[in-house]
């Protein structure tokens, strides 16, 4: 178990990611860059966080849909998978054991120190959330359990993150960063598309 430098311990960071399938990833992009395209535009939206997340010198694991854990070692070569399971978001994110930092893989901006600024807090005891500009939240860490958060949430809408802080007053709010998950977002990161 690692420990911070106050010898708390650290969270573990749960990377969430669906496989790369044509048809089935990145779909609100579908419009713009067509199936195959929406794919692999998430495939290196993938490979990039995980690159942001080597660097920030935490512990991980990709919590895996859309494809067996074979398929995704031979995609990303050994990397520490969990099977993100049945039921809706809410209840796939409320089986990460705590503490743990939860973030998806849409926000291009993403750095290794907001990983480690997040690992922190939650190290000291302090929630801390990330809210996203499209009104979500790109990250969510959490010290201890709390289910709450996850059920009866209106996922994928702007009120997510509003509701998880009305939910959770105490958490310190990270920097707003933005996602990429729909056509009008392209042009904010020209280079990926």
């Amino acid at each position: 178990m690692r420990r911070s430098a106050g010898g708390n311990r650290l969270p573990k960071l749960a990377v969430f990611a669906r496989f790369p399938t044509p048809g089935a990833a990145k779909t609100r992009l579908i419009p713009a860059l067509g199936a195959t395209g929406a794919a692999a535009l998430h495939r290196r939206l993938v490979e990039d966080t995980l690159a942001v997340v080597r660097m920030s010198g935490l512990d991980f694991a990709l919590h895996i849909t859309g494809a067996d854990a074979e398929a995704f070692i031979t995609w990303l070569g050994e990397v520490p998978l969990v099977a993100q399971g049945e039921g809706d978001l809410g209840a796939r994110l409320a089986r990460v054991r705590c503490p743990c930092l939860l973030i998806g893989t849409d926000c291009p901006d993403l750095t290794p120190d907001h990983l480690r600024e997040a690992a922190a807090l939650v190290a000291a005891g302090t929630p801390c959330i990330g809210p996203a500009e499209d009104g979500g939240y790109w990250l969510l860490g959490l010290p201890r359990p709390r289910p709450d958060l996850f059920e009866d949430m209106a996922w994928g809408t702007d009120s997510v993150f509003a509701a998880t802080h009305a939910r959770l007053p105490e958490a310190v709010l990270l920097p707003m960063l933005a996602d990429l998950d729909r056509p009008e977002d392209l042009a904010r990161w020209p280079g990926l598309a």
